[in-house]
């Protein structure tokens, strides 16, 4: 029996890519790189990205249809390609970024996205330039808090790669998984399903040049941490706390977890938020409605800074629920505490850089 291109073609003209519904010799997925010797084949198959769902399972087909109409004698070796660049690699995802700073806490209700987005907001006013990325997958809020909740970020072709474009506001790029599903529906995903969605968001996306990558990470510990860990090098943590005993205790479970040997992320500092109540009729005074200096305290029993305290003023929640962060406006009460922790997010980021190694990311071991 002789081979020849035609026949290998038929054969594979008889497979179809589910994607499109066109079998693989319309669809243009046979790279023009057949090479027969004898009863033995070689040929690619294209792919529009490296990570296509299909590509196992349409190799498989190729190879199953050479045998079924041609022989089962033939030996078929088919390697892959992609018309798309591949994403890099975790830990090299994003050259161009200085310092990947995660704001954190350990438990929910804290204020961790109020002070993740007036702290990009703030380092964007000092004149760096700014990217947050709204890490909480089953509770976006960063939509809203800049009022771009109908925003929908589109795609563009860089460097032979599909990357999703962030959206701008207040010189600020962002992303949120709040952007591509229903605000009105609860985010009914798996742990792997979250974690691919959160890198795709980081790999992904043209994020460029920045000096200071902000992630607002999920209360608690939980896969989406791990997976932050092992894709990015962390630059340091900003722990986010209340002054009362029960958010304090989970503030030091969220300090030991980025602490931790296997990730070993330097603790940047700790911030008070609510840390007292002051009436806009009288702004002298301070109410310590949690709890007074409870996180300072912790910081010093820590040996960790103490990056900021920032008051409860109604005007926050206003301005969150608004979409026009409390750190726009400079002559408030708020707007200097913001800006004063931005100053200060700064200066610990430039003596963790001088006096320790950049971070590695965590690699899991199998067992």
């Amino acid at each position: 029996m002789t081979l020849y291109p035609k026949l290998i073609l038929d054969a594979l003209a008889t497979v179809r890519y589910p994607g499109t519904g066109k079998n693989l010799v319309e669809a243009d997925m046979v790279a023009d790189n057949i090479r027969i010797d004898g009863m033995t084949v070689s040929f690619s198959l294209t792919f529009e990205k490296p990570t296509d769902p299909f590509m196992k399972s349409m190799v498989k087909a190729a190879e199953t249809a050479i045998h079924t109409y041609i022989s089962p004698d033939v030996q078929v070796t088919i390697s892959t390609e992609s018309r798309q660049a591949a994403r890099p690699e975790p830990g090299k995802m994003l050259p161009q970024v200085k310092n990947v700073i995660a704001v954190s806490s350990g438990k929910g209700g804290v204020g961790k996205s109020t002070v993740s987005a007036n702290l990009a907001v703030a380092l964007a006013k000092l004149g760096y330039k700014v990217g947050l990325l709204d890490a909480d997958i089953f509770g976006p809020s960063m939509p809203k808090m800049f009022q771009v909740e109908d925003a929908r970020p589109y795609a563009e072709l860089i460097d032979g790669r599909d990357l999703i474009v962030p959206i701008e506001k207040y010189g600020i790029k962002m992303l949120s998984i709040g952007f591509f599903v229903d605000p009105d529906q609860p985010t009914l995903w798996r742990g792997g399903m979250a974690s691919n969605a959160l890198k795709q968001l980081i790999g992904d996306a043209n994020w460029g040049d920045l000096d200071y990558f902000i992630l607002d990470t999920p209360p608690g510990t939980s896969d989406i941490h791990l997976t932050l860990v092992q894709t990015l090098a962390i630059t340091g943590a900003v722990i986010v706390s209340t002054p009362q005993q029960v958010a304090l205790a989970d503030a030091r479970k969220g300090i030991n977890m980025y602490t931790n040997d296997k990730v070993n992320v330097p603790i940047l500092g700790l911030v008070e938020n609510m840390s007292w109540f002051t009436p806009a009729e009288l702004p002298e005074n301070k109410y310590y409605l949690f709890g007074k200096e409870g996180a300072k305290q912790l910081a010093e029993e820590m040996n960790v800074p103490l990056l900021g305290q920032i008051p409860i003023v109604q005007s926050i929640c206003e301005n969150g629920d608004k979409g026009t962060p409390a750190a726009l406006d400079e002559n408030s009460i708020t707007g200097q505490a913001f800006l004063a922790l931005a100053e200060n997010v700064v200066k610990q980021t430039e003596i963790r850089n001088a006096g320790q190694a950049p971070t590695r990311i965590v690699e899991l071991k199998k067992q």
